[in-house]
This record gives C-alpha cells, sequence and structure tokens, in this order.
C-alpha cells in the first residue's frame, strides 16, 4: 500500500501546526481522505499538495483511489468512507475527484472543472470559456478563449486556478488578487494599455489641474498626434506635461505616436 510522507510524519501540504495524522485536509482544501496518485501512487492531501512536492503534475479526471485518513482504508473515489462512514466532503465531484466543505461549488461541463457558485448567479460564456458572473451577461467584451491564457502579472494559469478572475473592460483577464495589487501602481491593462477602471472622474479632475497649470512659453504653441489606448482614436493636441487628452473619447489615457510635432502658426 502506498504511503504519503512528509517532515515529522505530517502529510504533505499539512498546514503548520498539523499533528501526525491530521485528517482535516490541507491549507487548499477541508477533507476527510487523500488522494492516491495514479501517476507515481503516492498519498497525499489534494493535487496541489502533489504537485507542489513531485516534478510532475497529478492528473485529477484519473484518480481512481483515496484513502481515509481516520481508519486508513484505501478504496474507490466516493464520498463517504465504506470502512467507518465517515463523510470525506461536504461536497464531493465525481469527475473532477474534488473533495471539500460546502462552498456552493458546482462542475460547469463547459469549463470541464468544478467552479465555486452558487451556480445560478454565474452563466458560461462560450466565446470567452469562461463562467462568469450574471451581472456581466452581455456587459462584457468577449475574447476568444481568454481563460486559457495565463494572468499577465503573474503569469500563472487563470482557467483552473483557485484564485477567482476580474474581468477588464478590454476583455481581459486577471486575477482577482493580481487586480488589486496592480491597482496601487496603476490603471492600465499590462496587456493593451486600455483602462482598467472608469476614469473619467480623474480625467475632469485633470482637465481643471491642465487648465491651471500654463505651460512654458516655448512649448505653448506646440501641437502632437496622440493615439488613444481606451478608443484608438488619433488627434492632434496641444502638448501638456500633465496629459494630453484624447479628442474622441475625452481620455487622457494616451500616448505621443513619435510623428513630426508642428506648431499653431505653422497650421
Amino acid at each position: 500500500m502506498a504511503t504519503a510522507g512528509g517532515p515529522e510524519g505530517r502529510e504533505p501540504g499539512c498546514e503548520p501546526g498539523c499533528e501526525p495524522g491530521c485528517e482535516q485536509g490541507c491549507e487548499h482544501y477541508r477533507r476527510g481522505c487523500r488522494l492516491r496518485a495514479p501517476c507515481c501512487g503516492k498519498l497525499y492531501p489534494c493535487r496541489l499538495c502533489h504537485d507542489g512536492a513531485e516534478e510532475h503534475q497529478l492528473d485529477r479526471f484519473r484518480v481512481s483511489e483515496v484513502q481515509c485518513t481516520r481508519c486508513r482504508l484505501l478504496q474507490k473515489a466516493q464520498q463517504r468512507c465504506e470502512g467507518c462512514d465517515s463523510l470525506f466532503g461536504e461536497y464531493y465531484c465525481d469527475i473532477c475527484h474534488l473533495f471539500d466543505r460546502d462552498k456552493k461549488q458546482y462542475h460547469c461541463q463547459e469549463c470541464g472543472i468544478c467552479r465555486i457558485g452558487p451556480k445560478e448567479d454565474f452563466f458560461h460564456c462560450s466565446k470567452c470559456n469562461l463562467c462568469l458572473s450574471l451581472s456581466l451577461q452581455g456587459k462584457h467584451k468577449c475574447i476568444e478563449n481568454v481563460s486559457r491564457q495565463d494572468c499577465p502579472i503573474c503569469l500563472e494559469d487563470i482557467h483552473t486556478s483557485r484564485v477567482g478572475a476580474h474581468v477588464l473592460p478590454c476583455g481581459h483577464l486577471l486575477h482577482r488578487t493580481c487586480y488589486d495589487e496592480m491597482l496601487k501602481e496603476g490603471y492600465r491593462c499590462p496587456l493593451c494599455m486600455h483602462s482598467a477602471l472608469d476614469m473619467t472622474r480623474y480625467w475632469r479632475q485633470l482637465d481643471a489641474e491642465v487648465a491651471q497649470t500654463p505651460m512654458p512659453t516655448e512649448y505653448q504653441n506646440m501641437m502632437v498626434e496622440i493615439l488613444c489606448n481606451d478608443c484608438s482614436a488619433r488627434s492632434t493636441v496641444q502638448f501638456h506635461l500633465l496629459g494630453m487628452k484624447c479628442q474622441s473619447c475625452e481620455s487622457y489615457n494616451t500616448a505621443q505616436d513619435g510623428r513630426c510635432r508642428l506648431s499653431l502658426e505653422e497650421q
């Protein structure tokens, strides 16, 4: 029979402070069993604990055996122990072999994995290939298979991540935690530079600051061509150090496109 390894007799993935024989699961999931990895035959509390300790990944869909953490009986994957009748998880998916406490999970056939619900609060966008909040139905920009792209901040998988995804106005996805960190330093999508949130109020404040901050004489008649990162329109506007406003959507999320500068007298 395969056995699970770990420092001081603890199971791989157990939380700091767990005693040998811990029956609560691991830092990732609360469960009363260990999975027998079909790839190496070892026992781990979950696939994430396995992947963190081994140099290969556990295929959750191929799991066929689990070991009860209470009576140690190795048995087929199921919700209750056939030896001591212990409940392995309030929630159990016989496709993903996910055991956990009840978080209103549901298995999405289109995503191919389990999601945290409740199911009635979400819909599956077939183009984005992702379950999204009902509040976004018909109100988000679709990008083909966007969920299969890695997060551009941490470069880790989004589709199977336990961290929720945040949909930007441009349609790109970030982990919610990565989005929160990004807003501490900037406001633009790291992929396309589109504003990641509604900046209208700030743009109007910037209007006032630009009006109250005259440029030095040598710059007052300088015109530049800009490209708007929000609407992709090009404009020829007066140069200002604080920002240059798009003439189409009035956003200051613009960039000088490198073309020649013209003075007002030369117009």
